[in-house]
């Protein structure tokens, strides 16, 4: 008779493991928004332009968006560290990208890789939280997995636009030292990440693309749109707002441009932590009316040339966007069925990216065109008429869930 002894446990338990996803998750979006503040730099030094600079901005959502399709649900069957690891690779090829030059061609791949890189990381690092924190407190509710994962998400995308704008207004080497920064603490997180616990079991699994499918669960096509309108606001201020402060607002500084972001930003994450308490319902409608009101502050704003009401509006409108985007994380993680878990938040994050690239790339290509105050003008009247769908949808599908619950 052999006596098989247990293998000892190794790595870091599910508790913090939880965290060390967290702060990873923070420190890959983070490093995604570092060229926000700086694409002014890039205009003035390489005479870029601002559909150029969106362009740049856009090769980003592309990037997420091929690699959403291609590897985004893998790790439901693959493993979450096997997809993670890499893709925070990816994230370091970029960011040597990054330090290497400043041409427009070098600066379009390094964006496409960073977007491979977050692709892979969006939706695998949010099923991750959602494994650890039930194997750490499996009758716990959901709740801190939201705030947790949402926070980190969104509140990183602010953290690494306000660090970039700083770095680059008071640091040598304004287009460099940023990405140094974020490659070192992306090393430390591969290094803490590969002592986590993997929390899937690999299984063979015919390799397929991802698939956009409404059968995770009543909700899905109206969570998507929502996550689609969010986003849109999002990428609005993380690829042209900067340029704006810098153009139309005669604000140059680039702390102030990422002030701006990260105020974006973190109103959103501060705003998806406070209404937790609240209804699906009340956040989605509590989100969609903030967004709409903040953009249309922001056209104000630009009208009248008015810094503190461009930067007010911004605000608003991260919290709405947070908000709604927080809501729609919520419903598709609490609808899918755990082992398509990953394959549900990749299509939701997939369709939130076609919207950043949609309206970064539209607003780009009309400023060539049209003043940017019209421009944004426009774009407030297509974000509201989105609200609205969004509104009306979701009033429709809950009398749905009533009907059948009755």
């Amino acid at each position: 008779m052999t006596l098989t002894l247990p293998r000892p446990t190794t790595g870091l338990r599910h508790g913090t493991g939880f965290w060390v996803v967290a702060g990873t998750f923070l420190t890959a979006m983070a490093y995604s928004t570092v060229p926000s503040p700086l694409f002014p730099l890039y205009m003035a030094r390489e005479g870029f332009s601002t559909f150029a600079v969106t362009v740049v901005f856009a090769a980003f959502a592309i990037g997420v968006v091929i690699s959403l399709v291609l590897a985004g649900h893998v790790s439901d069957w693959a493993g979450r560290k096997t997809i993670l690891l890499p893709a925070l690779g990816l994230e370091l090829v970029s960011a040597v990208l990054f330090l290497s030059s400043t041409a427009l061609p070098v600066l379009v791949i390094a964006r496409v890789v960073n977007g491979l890189g977050v692709g892979m990381i969006a939706a695998t690092a949010t099923a991750y939280l959602a494994d650890l924190h039930t194997r750490h407190r499996p009758d716990a509710s959901p709740h801190r997995f939201e705030v947790v994962s949402t926070a980190a998400n969104i509140g990183g995308l602010g953290v690494g636009a306000l660090v970039a704008g700083v770095l680059a207004q008071y640091v040598g080497a304004p287009l460099r030292t940023p990405y140094a920064v974020l490659a070192v603490l992306l090393v430390i997180s591969i290094v803490l990440v590969a002592l986590t616990p993997e929390t899937v079991t690999r299984r063979p699994v015919p390799y397929r693309p991802q698939r956009i499918s409404t059968d995770h669960g009543p909700g899905y096509l109206v969570a998507c749109l929502g996550a689609f309108a969010s986003f849109a606001v999002f990428g609005v201020f993380t690829s042209v707002s900067p340029g704006f402060v810098a153009g139309e607002l005669h604000h140059p500084s680039r702390t102030l441009a990422g002030v701006v972001v990260f105020t974006v930003f973190g109103g959103a994450a501060l705003a998806q932590t406070v209404t937790s308490g609240l209804s699906l319902g009340t956040r989605r409608a509590l989100g969609l009316g903030a967004q709409a009101l903040g953009v249309l502050l922001v056209v104000a704003g630009m009208y009248l040339t008015s810094f503190p009401a461009f930067l007010v509006g911004g605000a608003v409108a991260g919290v709405g966007a947070g908000v709604q985007f927080k809501a729609s994380v919520g419903a598709v993680a609490s609808m899918a069925a755990p082992a398509r878990r990953g394959e549900a938040l990749a299509g939701l994050f997939l369709i939130a990216y076609l919207g950043m690239i949609a309206a970064s790339l539209s607003i780009g290509l009309a400023t060539r065109y049209l003043a940017p105050t019209t421009v944004m003008a426009w774009f407030a009247v297509v974000l509201l008429v989105l609200s609205g769908a969004v509104a009306a949808m979701g009033s429709a599908n809950t009398r749905v869930v009533s009907r059948r619950a009755r």
